[in-house]
């Protein structure tokens, strides 16, 4: 079933066509809360809405701190519009933003409830000319990573490769394929545990 178009919040808009004319384009990113009509069926619609409200504000601080701008798109449903940022940058600040997340849905959700949220990433020049096509396609890039199993960073399909295809050899791939074959698993699950690795002996420093 194709997914509904995401509809931009009053002042958005403007807000993301205004990024996207200024120097360096921008990148967009559109967050969505996995698991949340299980959360309202068994643990009641004030969960839901608590996960909501855990969300909004982890969003609403990395807004602030980035100088980004945030917007509701719907129920559980979120934007951020990241002025000069390149694709490949908001990638690596989605992931961890995507773990920041995470961590505070852990916070305030009861243990025996899962609840993450999965992000997708679309960039002005790169992938998109406008802040319409902006939008659909930072939807679309949210869609494959729902279609994948959520709790993860998506981009564009049929150009959502090209990051990884562009900084890792036939042999890794090959290899990479191989173990998550063996740990019955998926590459994108791998790549994650590994970029976490990194970012966390980098933030050591």
């Amino acid at each position: 079933m194709a997914r509904p178009k995401a509809v931009p919040a009053p002042g958005f808009g403007s807000a993301v066509e205004k990024a996207i004319k200024a120097e360096g384009g921008a990148s967009l990113l559109l967050v969505d809360l996995d698991n949340l009509m299980v959360l309202n069926e068994k643990g009641g619609r004030g969960l839901g809405d608590k996960a909501i409200a855990a969300a909004a504000r982890v969003l609403t601080a990395k807004a602030n701190a980035e100088g980004w701008t945030f917007g509701r798109i719907g129920g559980d449903e979120f934007a951020l519009v990241a002025p000069g940022v390149p694709l490949e940058a908001a990638f690596l600040r989605a992931e961890r933003l995507r773990a920041e997340l995470a961590a505070a849905l852990r916070k305030s959700i009861p243990a025996r409830f899962e609840a993450t949220a999965t992000i997708g990433v679309a960039n002005v020049p790169r992938d998109a000319k406008s802040a319409e096509q902006l939008m659909r396609k930072a939807d679309l890039a949210l869609y494959a990573a729902k279609e994948q199993g959520g709790n993860a960073v998506g981009l564009p399909p049929a150009e959502d490769m090209v990051l990884k295809s562009s900084y890792y050899s036939s042999a890794q791939l090959a290899r990479l394929k191989a173990l998550a074959e063996r740990k019955k698993t998926k590459e994108a699950v791998l790549l994650r545990e590994a970029l976490e690795d990194v970012l966390r002996k980098y933030d050591r420093e």
